[in-house]
């Protein structure tokens, strides 16, 4: 049998790329227009995965844009932008950082647009994401349960 047969050839791809989920809420209404436009911003991010099939994964990468002015929320625009991958032959921590790192790194432009696109459309400033290293959060993250589990094991052992 030749090597190429034994061996599994990995795949990680796009199958699809969808919008989950959006909200747009602007609470002031007309009111905030009135306003000098100098909002405080907090932008939150999450990503979820979840197994389809043997095979298939679906990325859901949430970003939160919250602009507040004198302590009022004027702005809340929330976006869940999704991907089904394929993840042939892909196991372990190889798996876990194509979830983690690779599939929000090909989200986020499209949801980065999004939320720039309804900032516009709602009639306020656009907004314009900066990059994220994906990598970087995710190393962070890893290091976190390491140092966590660390702490439970020698808190038990107390």
């Amino acid at each position: 049998m030749a090597e190429s047969e034994a061996t599994p050839k990995q795949q990680f791809g796009i199958q699809k790329i969808y919008v989950k989920d959006v909200s747009f809420e602007a609470p002031l209404g007309a009111t905030v227009f009135a306003k000098q436009w100098q909002p405080k911003v907090n932008v939150d991010m999450n990503t979820k995965n979840s197994k389809v099939n043997d095979e298939n994964f679906e990325v859901v990468l949430t970003i939160t844009v919250t602009a507040t002015l004198d302590e009022q929320t004027a702005l809340l625009i929330e976006v869940q932008q999704a991907g089904l991958f394929l993840a042939k032959g892909i196991e372990g921590e190889s798996l876990r950082q194509a979830l983690g790192i690779m599939a929000p790194n090909l989200l986020f432009p499209y949801i980065r647009e999004a939320i720039d696109s309804l900032a516009i459309k709602g009639g306020f400033p656009a907004i314009s994401l900066q990059p994220i290293n994906f990598e970087a959060l995710y190393r962070q993250a890893a290091q976190q349960a390491t140092q966590q589990s660390v702490n439970e094991m020698s808190s038990e052992s107390h």
